[in-house]
């Protein structure tokens, strides 16, 4: 059993920034892809981005490329969520999930094992 515990989020100003973090532990395999999503009030949970077991890989959702970056420290098992030039419509709730079987990253989050309980990002106009 893995557990996930997001952390980082908070209130900031439209064209700041946010680094999200997202430490693992338990399970016996690290072998984990790792992908943040987010959900909004009244909307559907979206895909933002993904990263490969080993990091190799990343795979962004169109509306934050250029403006996200998903990274991860496998010696500390953790993953990181750098977020800048933020906008309102940014504002959700981030979930960082891991998926066992597709380790080189995906943006379905069927495919995701575990999750975490979620960190608020409020974005002010």
């Amino acid at each position: 059993q893995v557990q996930l515990v997001e952390s980082g989020g908070g209130l900031v100003q439209a064209g700041g920034s946010l680094r999200l973090s997202c430490a693992a532990s338990g399970g016996t395999n690290s072998r984990y892809a790792m992908g943040w999503f987010r959900q909004a009030p009244g909307k559907e949970r979206e895909f933002a981005a993904s990263i490969s077991w080993n990091g190799g890989m990343t795979y962004y959702a169109d509306f934050v490329r250029g403006r996200f970056t998903i990274s991860r420290d496998n010696a500390k098992n953790t993953v990181y969520l750098q977020m800048n030039s933020l906008k309102p419509e940014d504002t959700a709730v981030y979930y960082c999930a891991a998926s066992v079987i597709f380790n080189s990253g995906t943006e379905y989050s069927r495919h995701y094992d575990y999750w975490g309980q979620g960190t608020q990002v409020t974005v002010s106009s």
